[in-house]
């Protein structure tokens, strides 16, 4: 049998069974793809979603080898996965996408770094450390260091392993671990753009998003397409995320961060190789979800169109500070009585602070009345416990 005309029977296996896996599921669903789900919660949002779900740990050799045994394509929707033993899949036949070698860079954000100056991605200056011992060294001995930015080099995410170091105080807050120190960037803008690529080499971007983040979970708080910016930026950034994905040769999709200046630079900030909480909005407001679009791209099929339908304002729905337990939705009835109004709620029974809970996309013709619908919804639903 011609295997192009066969490509959906191949089963696709996710490491890791979040919002992120069920947004993916749902577009699998259509096409009647079989979805496997490990993850080492059994009551992660995927679990009621999936084909099979395996409880066990995308962390382990064995598990995550065993896992793909079972699969013909193996995605993420976590980079915190065993490398190894995807590399070993890979060997044996299994498509892995991304790859190992990417997913292995992206693991260490030193190292992401390091791949950006080889390769003249346009990134904040940087140095990196060992651990918090060679880094302390440095500072005293360099006193106009301050203030920068301090990174784990490794499992940071959420706005997690991050922080703002104004004074030697500040060192007391941070791991042990490799870092990396960063200028504190002049920002004028956080943007992202997502960009797909298969593997016939078809590539598309969407449109250039605009975020808003919450400063003091260092989270996405807002995302808004289209982005506010000049279409100079826009130019500029869609080459720049482009350029990324080229030298990486990535299959699936890339969610490329960046920062835009007040001098109008844009430079890189991070990468994710999957799809990625900035590109939620793409559900309702493009005709091409970003979901959509990696399934496609990692089961080598044409790209969708990356057309934007209507502007679109997505907002993250986090858990409440000094909130642990049941989750309950405070006033979610209201995001029922607005028109253009989308709520996904993940399914996820515990909240606690900053967890993503999930999230509401706005969409109306014009770009400011989203905005302010997302706003109002903001401040109106709290997921608290109960």
């Amino acid at each position: 049998m011609n295997m192009k005309t066969n490509f959906l029977k191949k089963k696709l296996g996710i490491l890791g069974g979040g919002q992120l896996g069920k947004m993916l599921i749902n577009v699998a669903r259509k096409w009647s793809i079989e979805t496997y789900i490990l993850d080492p919660n059994p009551d992660c949002p995927s679990s009621k979603c999936c084909d099979l779900f395996f409880n066990g740990d995308f962390n382990s050799y064995e598990e995550v080898y065993n896992f793909g045994k079972k699969v013909d394509i193996i995605t993420i929707e976590i980079e915190h996965v065993n490398v190894k033993a995807l590399y070993r899949l890979e060997d044996e036949g299994v498509a892995v996408y991304p790859s190992p070698s990417n997913i292995e860079l992206i693991q260490n954000k030193g190292v992401q770094k390091d791949f950006f100056k080889k390769n003249k991605i346009p990134t904040s200056n940087y140095k990196r450390f060992d651990d918090k011992k060679t880094l302390s060294k440095y500072i005293s001995r360099i006193e106009s260091s301050y203030p920068f930015i301090w990174k784990s080099e490794t499992m940071g995410y959420d706005g997690k392993g991050v922080k703002l170091v104004k004074s030697l105080s500040d060192l007391d807050e941070i791991n042990e671990n490799s870092c990396v120190i960063e200028d504190v960037v002049d920002i004028k803008h956080e943007l992202a753009v997502l960009v797909a690529r298969n593997s016939s080499g078809e590539s598309k971007s969407f449109p250039v998003l605009e975020m808003e983040f919450n400063q003091k979970s260092n989270q996405v708080e807002y995302v808004i397409l289209p982005s506010r910016i000049s279409k100079k930026i826009k130019l500029k950034s869609l080459k720049i995320a482009e350029l990324v994905s080229k030298s990486l040769n990535h299959v699936g999709l890339i969610a490329v961060e960046l920062f835009c200046t007040h001098n109008d630079d844009v430079l890189v900030n991070e990468i994710a190789p999957r799809v990625h909480n900035s590109g939620h909005l793409t559900i309702e407001s493009c005709i091409t979800s970003q979901f959509e679009q990696h399934i496609r791209a990692i089961y080598d099929m044409s790209l969708g169109s990356v057309n934007q339908i209507l502007p679109g304002v997505m907002v993250n729905l986090v858990g409440e500070n000094n909130h642990n337990g049941e989750a309950f939705y405070r006033n979610i009835d209201k995001a029922f009585d607005l028109e253009g109004v989308f709520p996904h709620l993940y399914g996820k029974k515990i909240t606690k602070p900053n967890r993503k809970m999930g999230h509401i996309t706005i969409i109306d013709e014009k770009l400011e009345k989203a905005i302010s619908k997302a706003r109002v919804l903001k401040n109106k639903i709290k997921i608290i416990s109960t």
